[in-house]
C-alpha cells in the first residue's frame, strides 16, 4: 500500500497565519492527503487541526530592528531553522512546502528550494508582508488573497494567483448564518476585539465612547469586548456604572459564532480578520494599526471599505466623541447596517481552501 503524499504547510505561530493553514490542511486531508504543521512554539497553545505530533518547531526570529545585534541574532535564528528545516525535508520527504507568512516560515521553504522541493507561499494581505516578499523569487508559485497585489511586478505576477484567504469550518458555518439588521426598538449586539495589539486602544476608546451615546442605547445595548487582563477592571467599572450588558474576555474561542451573532463589529484590520469579516458578511468599524512599515492593515481595511461594508477610522481619528457617533447613526438605521453587511460579503471567498488545494496540488504534481 502506498503512502499518500505529504504536504508540509509552514506558518508564524499567530491565528492570522495558523487559521488559513488549518484550513488547506482540512481540505488536503479530505482529499486524502497527508499534513503536518512547521512552526515556532507559540502554535503549540492553539487548537484545531494540528495536533502536537503533527507540528514540528522550528526555530525563528522576527526582525525587530536595524541594529548590527538585531540583524545578526535574526540571522543567526534563521541559520538555525534552516539546519532544523534540512533535517525535516530529510526525514519527511515533502510533496511539497506551503507558507502561509511570518518568519517561521523562511526556514522550511529555504531548505524545501535547497531539495528541489516545490514551494508555495500564501499572503492574505493587500500587501506582501516581509518573509514573503524576502520568499517570492524563490518559490514555484505565489498565492492572494486579494487581486493585484503584485501587479506591479511582473516577474512575481507571473505566477501568482488569487485564491482567497482559506477558511476554517467554524468561519464557513458563520457564514450559513444570514445576518438579521436589529429591530429600531430591540437589542443592539456589538461586538469589540483587537488582538494582541489592539485590545489596549479598544479599551481606552471604547468605554468612553460607550458612556457619550444617549442613554436610550444603553438599555438596548449588548456588548462583547476583547479586553487584555490589565485593562479588565478599569473598562468593567465603567460598563457597571451604566448598567451595560457586557461580556469581557481576553479572548474568545468561539469568536467565528460571535462575528456572526453581532450586529456591528469594531475592530483591527488584520488580514485574518478582513478576511472573516467578508465570508461571514458584517458591517465593522474597523481601525488599523499604525506604524507599520508597509501599512497592510490600512490596505486591508480599505478593501472593505472600498467596497462599501465598513467604515476604516485611522488610529489618529479615534476617539470616543468619534466612535459614539458612528455607533449611534449606525444603530439609527437598520437598513445601512444591511446594506453594509451585503457589500462585505462581496468581498468574501469561501472557496479558498479547495482553489488553494488544487493550486497546491498541481504545483506538486500530484
Amino acid at each position: 500500500m502506498t503512502t499518500a503524499p505529504l504536504i508540509l504547510l509552514a506558518a508564524g505561530g499567530t491565528g492570522g497565519h495558523l487559521f488559513p493553514a488549518e484550513a488547506l490542511g482540512v481540505e488536503l486531508m479530505r482529499r486524502g492527503l497527508r499534513v503536518r504543521l512547521a512552526t515556532d512554539s507559540r502554535a503549540l497553545r492553539y487548537g484545531g487541526l494540528f495536533s502536537r505530533d503533527m507540528i514540528d518547531v522550528v526555530p525563528s526570529e522576527t526582525l525587530r530592528g536595524r541594529t548590527p545585534w538585531s540583524l545578526a541574532y535574526t540571522g543567526i535564528m534563521l541559520a538555525a531553522g534552516t539546519a532544523v528545516a534540512l533535517n525535516l525535508m530529510r526525514r519527511l520527504k515533502p510533496a511539497a512546502v506551503v507558507g502561509f507568512g511570518g518568519y517561521p516560515t523562511v526556514p522550511p521553504l529555504l531548505a524545501a528550494r535547497l531539495f528541489g522541493i516545490p514551494g508555495i507561499i500564501h499572503d492574505a494581505n493587500a500587501v506582501l508582508g516581509r518573509a514573503n516578499r524576502f520568499l517570492s523569487s524563490r518559490v514555484d508559485a505565489i498565492a492572494t488573497s486579494l487581486p493585484g497585489v503584485l501587479d506591479r511586478d511582473p516577474a512575481l505576477a507571473a505566477k501568482t494567483t488569487t485564491v482567497g484567504t482559506p477558511m476554517r469550518p467554524a468561519i464557513l458555518a458563520a457564514a450559513a448564518v444570514k445576518y438579521a439588521a436589529p429591530d429600531p426598538a430591540g437589542p443592539f449586539r456589538l461586538l469589540v476585539v483587537g488582538g494582541s495589539q489592539g485590545a489596549r486602544v479598544m479599551a481606552d476608546v471604547v468605554p468612553g465612547a460607550i458612556e457619550r451615546l444617549e442613554p436610550a442605547l444603553w438599555s438596548r445595548l449588548i456588548l462583547t469586548q476583547q479586553v487584555r487582563e490589565e485593562d479588565m477592571a478599569r473598562v468593567r467599572a465603567v460598563y457597571d456604572r451604566l448598567k451595560i450588558k457586557a461580556e469581557l474576555a481576553p479572548f474568545f474561542t468561539d469568536l467565528p459564532a460571535k462575528l456572526a451573532s453581532h450586529h456591528l463589529v469594531v475592530s483591527r484590520s488584520g488580514a485574518g480578520t478582513v478576511a472573516e469579516l467578508g465570508a461571514i458578511g458584517r458591517p465593522s468599524i474597523l481601525v488599523p494599526l499604525p506604524g507599520a512599515i508597509d501599512q497592510d492593515q490600512f490596505a486591508n481595511a480599505g478593501v472593505l471599505s472600498q467596497a462599501g461594508g465598513s467604515l476604516r477610522i485611522p488610529q489618529t481619528e479615534f476617539t470616543s466623541d468619534r466612535l459614539a457617533s458612528e455607533i449611534s447613526a449606525l444603530a439609527a438605521e437598520p437598513a445601512k447596517l444591511a446594506a453594509l453587511a451585503a457589500a462585505a460579503r462581496t468581498v468574501g471567498r469561501l472557496d479558498a481552501a479547495q482553489r488553494l488545494a488544487d493550486l497546491v496540488m498541481k504545483v506538486a504534481g500530484i
